[in-house]
């Protein structure tokens, strides 16, 4: 080693590069890496595992996980609760352990958020082959299962020899920091690679400043824009996740301010306003409120601020009826910019929204245009009222009467976390968002074992923060590991569980699509074969405490409030356990969503569910 150079093995170089690492954005900066986690194998023991701890944790924290999925999954938290400014590795070795990270780099990149994933590789020299848990390929032998991780990752590449981790390295780096580009990056590492030493120079390890841009709207565009909303007469913004991305809920909002234009909100974009905000209509699509999409129905300009329009939002191509609709998106990426057939603003969303502001300066909608949705907020509220609401506090409380225990135990910065089942729809319709981290929704992916991974993941981001993991028991049972995790770490994470024996929302669908609710229900096998016989008896609040929660049981409505407030007081992860009354009390969807229903069928349910799909499929539009 000379005075330029220094000798590591390949591991410890990336180690010490990630370490130095920063994003920096309107004059704050953040470690671009901020820890990893890690399980430990053969195929990374030596390599990373002994580069981290030759570092110590000063140089790069490590957290031990239990599941690799989960590991991605707090990492992603992580990085959504700091706005994608920082973000987590994730460490495994080869095999299964790279694998099980497939569905989290899938999370992460269809929700735009960044993570950085370093799975264990095989031998680059091919010496020992075939080793452990390698897959051999008959006609390409230069692939393994890290190939897998390739179309979910931003970016991706195998390094086989030390020197080509520079490139590697910088271009991870870009792509993770890079507002219109993140999601998940791989970097695949061959064991032997790993272990191997270099002469590595100093420059290498020299801090790195990675600048988050915000650009402007052009010009051009930004002059159709306000044309745009000049001439509408009913305009509706759709705020999306970009909205807190980018940090523009005080844009967004001197924006409505101003204008009078409402806003509907996608899952990611919920509390873009404060629930309480005259122009805040809440949810919008197939789980939206009924305010959302009647204006939606009627919107002349829809104007999308940081949304993908998945199929949720659009009600599968039919809710955007106007026959003279047109779109305006405001996006950082060009190709969410353009769907739709959309006149375009490829920028920042709070930069966006400030330019549009001063060009539109003195424009308001009508009067009459505002107090329609606003009577029509009004209405709304009394629907969420009605659905909180427990009359009988001795009762057992149904599902949405827990959202309403919750909904009056949170403070205003309290993160409220969930992904899948039935619990996003009435999220989505009922919560009321305080600020705007509170509604913590993964539904990019939608993913079943997301909840408590990704509490663990938002409390260390913002460990002074209630965090609540709100977690059904078909999730539960899907990946409740992390809570040994949570208990190590003596994080105050929250979880409400509840039980309802089954897969409640599939069970729905399952039923509306002539399903009969087939296979959806945790209960025995009755005398016919079908799982219809008694409930199964499975304890899961007893599960949860063999994991080292404290757990606390409630019964009824006032238990719950109850149990409640002594989880939110308590230092330590606590688990409330509630098993709730089945009896749907959600507002029914106000839009629909396309879930094809058999064409041909001998039973009289899937006869008429084909029915009403043909009903409804007739309504979709082709915005072009």
């Amino acid at each position: 080693m000379n005075a330029t150079t220094r000798r590591l093995t390949t591991a410890q170089a990336l180690v010490r590069f990630l370490s130095v690492q920063y994003t920096e954005r309107d004059g704050v900066r953040r470690r671009l890496i901020a820890g990893t986690w890690g399980i430990f194998g053969h195929g990374n023991v030596a390599g990373v595992g002994q580069a981290l701890l030759e570092a110590g944790e000063d140089v790069m924290p490590f957290h031990q996980g239990r599941n690799e999925q989960s590991m991605v999954h707090a990492a992603v938290g992580y990085a959504r609760q700091l706005n994608r400014l920082s973000a987590q590795a994730v460490t495994t070795s080869i095999g299964p352990g790279a694998t099980n990270l497939v569905t989290g780099a899938a999370l992460a990149t269809i929700n735009r958020l960044p993570v950085l994933l370093l799975p264990g590789d095989y031998f680059a020299s091919h010496a020992p082959d075939p080793l452990l848990q390698q897959l051999e390929h008959p006609v390409e032998a230069d692939v393994s299962v890290n190939d897998t991780l390739r179309p979910v990752s931003r970016y991706f590449d195998r390094i086989t020899r030390p020197e080509a981790l520079i490139p590697s390295a910088l271009q991870a780096m870009r792509v993770l920091a890079d507002p219109a580009e993140t999601g998940a990056v791989t970097l695949a590492l061959p064991q032997d690679v790993q272990a191997e030493a270099y002469d590595w120079p100093e420059e290498f390890f020299a801090e790195r400043v990675w600048y988050v841009r915000r650009p402007a709207p052009d010009p051009v565009e930004l002059t159709a824009a306000v044309e745009a909303i000049r001439s509408a007469e009913r305009p509706l913004i759709v705020a999306g996740g970009g909205v807190h991305h980018s940090e523009a809920e005080a844009a967004l909002k001197a924006f409505v301010d101003a204008t009078g234009i409402p806003v509907a909100s996608t899952q990611a974009g919920k509390g873009a306003l404060r629930y309480d905000h005259p122009a805040d209509l809440g949810g919008i699509g197939h789980t939206g409120t009924a305010v959302s999409d009647d204006l939606a129905r009627t919107a002349d300009l829809v104007i999308g601020v940081g949304t993908r329009y998945t199929d949720f939002t659009t009600a599968s191509g039919t809710l955007f009826q106007n026959p003279g609709v047109r779109f305006l998106n405001l996006n950082i990426t060009g190709f969410d910019a353009h769907k739709l057939a959309a006149r375009t603003l490829v920028c920042d969303a709070r930069s966006g929204l400030e330019r549009l502001l001063e060009a539109l300066s003195g424009h308001r909608v009508s009067e009459e245009y505002e107090a329609a949705y606003r009577a029509g907020k009004e209405r709304w509220d009394e629907v969420v009222e009605a659905a909180y609401r427990a009359d009988d506090e001795s009762a057992v409380p149904t599902q949405t009467q827990v959202l309403g225990a919750l909904d009056a135990a949170v403070g205003d910065d309290d993160v409220v976390i969930n992904a899948a089942g039935s619990l996003p729809g009435d999220l989505h319709k009922l919560w009321r968002s305080r600020s705007p981290r509170q509604y913590h929704l993964e539904y990019g992916y939608s993913c079943m074992g997301y909840e408590i991974p990704a509490g663990i993941g938002v409390q260390q981001a913002a460990p002074r923060t209630p965090v609540w993991a709100l977690v059904g028991d078909g999730t539960y049972l899907m990946m409740p590991t992390e809570i040994v995790t949570a208990v190590q770490e003596g994080l105050p994470l929250n979880i409400v569980l509840l039980q309802n024996h089954g897969y409640a929302s599939i069970g729905g669908l399952s039923e509306e699509t002539g399903g009969e609710r087939f296979g959806t229900a945790y209960r025995f096998r009755a005398a016919d074969g079908t799982f219809t016989g008694a409930p199964l008896p499975v304890d899961l609040a007893a599960n949860a405490a063999s994991l080292g929660m404290e757990v606390l049981r409630a019964k009824t409505v006032r238990e719950l409030r109850e149990a409640l407030a002594t989880a939110r007081a308590s230092d330590r992860p606590t688990c409330v356990y509630v098993e709730t009354d089945p009896a749907p009390t959600a507002p029914p969807a106000e839009a629909w969503w396309d879930v094809p229903v058999a064409e041909t069928a001998s039973r009289e349910a899937a006869v008429e569910a084909r029915e009403r799909y043909d009903r409804q499929v007739a309504g979709r539009r082709r915005h072009l």
